[in-house]
């Protein structure tokens, strides 16, 4: 077990302009401050057996009341990531945004950024990260499979099953 913040102290920062794409269609470029994954993988150092990257948010229903408004959800929120696709040198874990430290609203105090995968993958407010040997649940694909899966990679050819992405 690893405190976070004290790995975020020792990590490269780097910035970033990433373009954050919706499932519903809309995208925006987004200037990122952070470092890649990947740092943070080689910091750890976890064990070879490890072929997910399962993370989850705080889970605070005082300080975000949505969470008590729905009491099925699967909270805290959980996403995951291949090892592959987390040691990918894309993929990044914010710590900042528009040039500033990263605001709560904007997934503070850690947000995961793959810039490939639709922009629930992006998962807010990490406070724990597990390298794990079996696929994670997700909070998304819990709610309704097959059509936010844990994949998510944004891909116009495939389009979501409510929506056309090819424009």
């Amino acid at each position: 077990i690893y405190d976070i913040d004290e790995l975020i102290r020792k990590l490269p920062l780097e910035e970033r302009l990433y373009r954050l794409r919706c499932v519903e269609a809309w995208a925006m470029a987004v200037p990122w401050t952070g470092f890649p994954l990947k740092a943070l993988i080689e910091a750890v150092e976890p064990l070879s057996s490890a072929k997910y990257v399962k993370m989850l948010s705080f889970f605070d229903p005082e300080q975000a009341p949505g969470q008590w408004d729905n009491p099925g959800w699967p909270w805290p929120y959980g996403e995951g990531l291949t090892m592959a696709e987390a040691a990918n040198e894309l993929t990044l874990l914010a710590t900042g945004v528009y040039g500033r430290p990263l605001p709560k609203q904007h997934g503070a105090p850690l947000r995961l950024v793959v810039p490939w995968k639709y922009g629930y993958k992006s998962i807010k407010s990490i406070v724990r990260i597990e390298f794990v040997e079996e696929e994670p649940p997700t909070f998304w694909d819990t709610l309704q499979p097959g059509v936010y899966d844990f994949w998510a990679n944004v891909d116009p050819a495939v389009p979501h099953p409510a929506w056309s992405q090819a424009t």
